[in-house]
């Protein structure tokens, strides 16, 4: 068991979500994969005889324009990668493979929820973001102005993101799915001089009218002087009239472009100059702006691309993350096109208008590795066997999972029916706030357990500790990181107080990931989920305390409280315990219109699972509500310990209308 301490009750619980987890099953690596993989055992060696020395060595597979003087600055709690050294991001990405065969290659394939097509090779891509960089600048977006980037999954997207990156502004990408009250949020943070969106994008059949949200987001960001439009909706070049545009500050993408230079020199950027801000939730209502930097982060992307994806120069590289999440950043764009690699991008749902659409587009496109989350897993396993059976799967060499922890059978199912099972799976652990993957198995070296990320990346240092900080060996407890890595985060924007206090108070001298954490026998990694008030929902970090803000912004609703529950698909769903002002009736249409108002607020993504009304939420004496025992409420487990609850009778109240709801 966990040491006791005042965190002891949360301890007790991760301790014994640990004790569930036993898992025999072993997979070592297919003998020919094995013999061809890119990383071989002797990695593991180089990364232990000397850290700085591999991370060095990886950098030299990056183009820079200026080699760095100090490897690594270290003044606890920040670091400083490669300190001297200058490069730029989109020519790694871009112009150093357009000298040899690269240069016709395909870079981007991309795929339309209604079928549309395009293929750009490395000289096409190149040619869009020198055009896109150029009417950057000719908008006056000088080098460190940010820019906001508010798109659906369309090339245009990597496209604005290179073109930030190659004339040294910084991008803020949101999520196409988030509210408009979450873009004017993350605007107004990072005070950015330009928005870059579209008319619109698909999703399940329907247009999601991203300029009519940014509209409205926007009408309270005074720090925006230009809007870039991209056309995306239906009706053919040429028809306007989807999107209201205000002269002087709106631009139609394609009409900025067309008369641009295709050569923009890239910006000589150091190694330490921002590269992006990437928001994320937190435990309070503000989210946090994550900063990542240039040199570093590009290293650690490239190489764990290059390692864990056992990348291959005839692969077709399919993650299927948006690019708003930090893993369409890192393994959609950055990571790939820096090794050259041809990247799959779709725009719309797995389901949609068909649940065997992500076999076709494997079949048609070829695709070799392919990595997703197991909110997807779950879902395809609901849906059954016979999508994925009707389709030809057998190009697919490696399989890879991403998000949040994948249980066991899902990770079986995964490598029957997706992988025939022939393919490797790299279950892969890592956070916005890394940059890049952390913890994973080696796809040529490591014997895989289903449900484990195995053990850390070489050159990655973690450590399993208690309560109290003190290391163990294995069994239950918090996971930590000891050694500074490259593609870290440098601070939160604007607030490096909150850097501190978030990820570096809880265990001194400790970078606390804010997971819990088993270490078995063998020294391997089983990742338990968060242990603070974010919740994981199908992938998504979202704060319970951003939930309950919204719920209270109601005009009907006093107090919320909000708690995760165990869901099939998603992973967690959100439960919501509702206290009405006086005069409000407890309806189902308000229930919905509560719902509704969540998404309107944050997004679709954070819609309660379920809303009850209740009269009191269970608090201490001192007035805390205890989230605990809702969830044990939602989840329809035993009540935990009510003894210092102000009224324990809130509690059976709670619990027999909830049984009343589910029934």
């Amino acid at each position: 068991m966990l040491d006791a301490g005042p965190h002891a009750e949360r301890d007790r619980m991760t301790d014994q979500i640990a004790t569930l987890l036993s898992e025999q099953r072993r997979f070592p690596p297919p003998q020919a994969f094995a013999a061809h993989a890119i990383a071989q055992p002797a990695l593991y060696e180089e990364a232990a005889r000397d850290r700085l020395a591999f991370w060095e060595n990886e950098a030299r597979a990056l183009d820079w324009i200026r080699p760095w003087t100090t490897t690594l600055e270290w003044r606890l709690p920040h670091a400083k990668w490669f300190v001297g050294g200058q490069l730029n991001v989109a020519a790694n990405c871009i112009d150093r493979h357009l000298a040899g065969p690269r240069r016709n290659k395909a870079a981007i394939i991309w795929e339309g929820e209604p079928g549309d097509r395009r293929v750009l090779t490395y000289w096409e891509l190149a040619r869009e973001v020198g055009r896109a960089a150029n009417a950057l600048k000719r908008l006056g977006v000088r080098r460190g102005d940010r820019v906001a980037i508010y798109l659906p999954m369309i090339p245009e997207a990597a496209i604005a993101m290179l073109a930030c990156a190659r004339i040294g502004a910084v991008h803020s990408v949101v999520f196409g799915g988030f509210s408009a009250e979450s873009l004017r949020d993350r605007i107004n943070d990072a005070q950015a001089v330009a928005l870059i969106t579209a008319d619109g994008g698909y999703r399940r059949g329907q247009i999601v009218p991203l300029k009519r949200f940014a509209d409205e987001a926007i009408a309270e960001c005074p720090s925006i002087r230009h809007v870039m439009v991209v056309q995306r909706r239906p009706g053919g070049a040429g028809d306007e009239s989807f999107a209201e545009m205000k002269e002087g500050r709106d631009h139609w993408w394609h009409r900025l472009l067309d008369p641009e230079n295709p050569h923009c020199p890239a910006e000589a950027m150091d190694a330490e100059d921002l590269l992006f801000i990437l928001y994320t939730s937190g435990t309070t209502g503000k989210p946090k702006g994550i900063v990542h930097t240039t040199g570093g982060y590009l290293t650690q992307v490239t190489s764990t691309t290059r390692y864990v994806f056992d990348l291959r120069d005839d692969d077709v590289f399919w993650c299927t993350a948006d690019i708003g999440w930090v893993t369409g950043h890192s393994y959609v764009v950055y990571g790939p096109l820096a090794n050259g690699a041809t990247v799959l991008m779709y725009e719309g749902a797995p389901d949609w208008p068909e649940r065997d659409r992500f076999w076709k587009l494997v079949a048609r496109w070829g695709v070799t590795v392919f990595y997703t989350a197991p909110t997807a897993i779950r879902a395809f396993m609901k849906w059954g066997t016979d999508h994925p059976a009707r389709h030809d799967l057998s190009t697919l060499r490696l399989l890879g999972s991403v998000g949040e922890p994948i249980n066991p059978e899902a990770w079986i199912w995964y490598r029957k029916h997706i992988g025939g099972g022939r393919c490797p799976i790299v279950d892969t652990w890592w956070q916005t706030e890394t940059g890049g993957i952390m913890i994973t198995p080696l796809p040529g070296v490591t014997v895989t357990k289903p449900g484990s990320a195995t053990v850390p990346f070489p050159g990655i240092g973690a450590e399993l500790v208690d309560t109290t900080g003190k290391a163990l060996p294995k069994g239950g407890g918090f996971l930590t990181l000891t050694e500074p890595w490259p593609g870290m985060l440098r601070t939160i924007y604007g607030d490096d107080d909150r850097y501190r206090e978030t990820y570096w108070s809880r265990f001194p001298g400790r970078y606390f990931a804010g997971d819990g954490a088993k270490l078995d026998d063998d020294g391997y990694w089983w990742i338990l989920g968060r242990v603070d008030d974010v919740l994981n929902v199908a992938g998504h970090r979202i704060g319970t305390m951003e939930v309950e803000s919204a719920l209270v912004d109601h005009p009907a609703v006093a107090e919320a409280a909000v708690v995760g529950k165990a869901h099939e698909l998603k992973g967690q769903a959100l439960a919501a315990f509702v206290t009405l002002k006086e005069g409000n009736a407890a309806t189902a249409e308000l229930k919905d219109d509560l719902k509704e108002h969540v998404a309107k607020k944050i997004g679709a993504i954070a819609r309660p699972d379920d809303v009850l009304f209740s009269a009191d939420l269970p608090k201490t004496r001192s007035g805390k509500i205890m989230r605990r025992l809702l969830k044990d409420i939602a989840e329809g487990r035993a009540l935990g310990d009510t003894t210092t609850l102000a009224d324990p009778n809130v509690v059976a109240r709670l619990k027999e209308q909830y049984e009343g709801q589910e029934s």
